[in-house]
């Protein structure tokens, strides 16, 4: 069995399927191993460079942990403290080596992106391709904003409610790092696939599954909506910090209706132009 596409690891002549080379099903399966594995190496090799600049890894991770942190200051928020220990004897070393993979992983994550569209373009046409890197840097750009957003934002106001919070003065909290931790990435995760949604939105409006009418009609009801995981995120009786972390969200929502619009008018556009050529 041969599929006829241009080649996976070299030039890309006029971008059409059928141009280039004739691999087979196993030379496609080594041209997948090569890009799996230069992936994999430049995740390693950043992450090892972040597990070598310890000092100044943990100075961002930990950093809305201390009530210095410049996000409150600039809420006017007041002073709190929490104090983080470490329970296991090997947690610590783990939770390097586990961050600093993670943060390798990020920072890679432009080239692995690019080493995975490299390997799978080749199959679309010409048409399609231009379709999927705007669609693929739109999509990695709303994740890194919401990694940014919960990061600068939803993360501190939740420890610094969370961790302040007590049901009685006799209770001191003692908070453990692979906790702090978890919830970081928990939440970072969280919050970058949240900031999918204009992307998603636009994939349905292009295939009319969604309309920027129907999203308008139900704003109110989107509005709710919106509150109500704002409150879930981060539960505190606060409205002010309520709605800080809720105006993100509902910019989302406000975001997609215009790109599910805009969708809405280029399809028509196109076929318009489609009919009159015809």
């Amino acid at each position: 069995m041969t599929f006829d596409v241009a080649k996976m690891n070299g030039e890309n002549g006029s971008g059409d399927i059928g141009s280039g080379f004739q691999l087979t099903f196993w030379e496609h399966l080594d041209v997948l191993r090569g890009c799996l594995i230069r992936m994999i190496a430049a995740a390693v090799v950043a992450g090892v460079a972040a597990f070598c600049l310890k000092d100044r890894l943990f100075s961002v991770v930990l950093a809305p942990a201390d009530d210095s942190f410049f996000v409150y200051k600039l809420l006017g928020l007041e002073s709190f403290s929490i104090h983080l220990i470490n329970t296991g004897l090997t947690e610590q070393f783990m939770i390097h080596i586990k961050v600093a993979m993670m943060a390798g992983v990020l920072i890679a994550s432009p080239y692995l992106i690019y080493v995975l569209f490299r390997f799978v373009s080749p199959a679309l046409y010409a048409n399609e391709r231009r379709v999927s890197v705007r669609l693929v840097t739109s999509a990695y750009a709303m994740f890194m904003v919401g990694i940014a957003v919960n990061y600068l934002l939803v993360f501190p106001l939740t420890v610094r409610f969370l961790g302040a919070y007590q049901v009685s003065p006799s209770i001191e909290n003692m908070l453990t790092v692979s906790s702090y931790i978890d919830t970081l990435l928990m939440m970072s995760l969280l919050f970058g696939i949240v900031f999918e949604l204009p992307v998603v939105c636009s994939l349905l409006a292009r295939f009319g599954m969604l309309r920027a009418v129907w999203m308008k009609r139900y704003r109110r009801h989107a509005i709710v909506a919106v509150l109500v995981v704002a409150a879930v995120i981060t539960p505190t009786a606060d409205v002010f910090t309520l709605l800080i972390v809720a105006l993100p969200i509902w910019l989302l929502y406000e975001l997609s209706i215009f790109v599910v619009d805009a969708v809405e008018h280029k399809v028509d556009a196109d076929c318009a132009t489609n009919i009159i050529t015809k």
